[in-house]
């Protein structure tokens, strides 16, 4: 069922509750999320992934530079974009590691989006022409403790997306819940990661923690399952770093 533009307004002043003054409108935000432009395979996960929530937390403006790590099949890109707006600037940064099957998925997403910027490079690098407001993840952060895809260093890939943002930058990162104590050992297997070792590797790399968001928290989960078993009905963490 489709979710009425006003009610997101609605839905998304609560989630606003706990956001910076600054953050998006929330009708900026309804507009992204209801936008009849989303393919339809998108929308009908909102009522499991919660964009409203997810997107007022992180508090994206009108006007922002935003960097979007593994965007897949778009489906924050398309939003991001339209939050951002004709002012703002997205740059998509896909890797070539997952091949060209990926990388089309990716550019069928971004195709048509006239402030988006597509970057292919192997997994675990990225360019960025200029530093941006809001560095963005959302369910790959633990593809990068999986060796067979790349043996990627998380403190030089860390400090990468600590350079790559402005002063008081943002960055974002979404992913599935581990059991409390496994580290990173079920991210080959299970595609998950524990929130802690994300925190300890992000805030090594010089970044603070400003906040975190239940939205995503699933009681149901109890974190012995793999991922694509669940259709995103996962124990996710929402965590929210901030660039001094």
């Amino acid at each position: 069922m489709k979710t009425h533009p006003l009610a997101l307004v609605a839905l998304i002043a609560v989630a606003l509750s706990a956001v910076a003054p600054s953050a998006a409108e929330p009708a900026t935000i309804a507009r992204a999320v209801a936008d009849p432009a989303r393919p339809a395979g998108d929308r009908n996960y909102d009522a499991v992934r919660k964009p409203a929530q997810v997107l007022a937390f992180a508090g994206v403006k009108p006007g922002e530079a935003v960097a979007e790590y593994l965007p897949g099949g778009g489906y924050y890109t398309r939003m991001l974009s339209d939050i951002v707006g004709p002012k703002g600037k997205m740059y998509a940064l896909e890797t070539t590691t997952w091949g060209k099957e990926n990388i089309a998925n990716t550019q069928s997403a971004v195709k048509g989006l006239g402030n988006v910027t597509l970057d292919l490079t192997p997994l675990g690098q990225f360019h960025v022409p200029e530093k941006v407001d809001v560095f963005w993840t959302t369910n790959n952060y633990h593809d990068l403790h999986v060796p067979k895809y790349a043996k990627v260093d998380m403190s030089v890939f860390n400090k990468a997306v600590f350079d790559s943002l402005k002063p008081g930058g943002i960055y974002i990162i979404v992913d599935h819940a581990a059991a409390t104590g496994t580290g990173a050992k079920d991210s080959p297997t299970l595609h998950r990661i524990e929130k802690r070792i994300v925190i300890d590797e992000v805030t090594g790399a010089g970044f603070k923690l400003a906040g975190e968001s239940n939205a995503l928290h699933n009681t149901s989960d109890d974190h012995t399952r793999k991922v694509f078993d669940l259709h995103y009905k996962t124990d996710q963490f929402i965590l929210k770093f901030r660039k001094p």
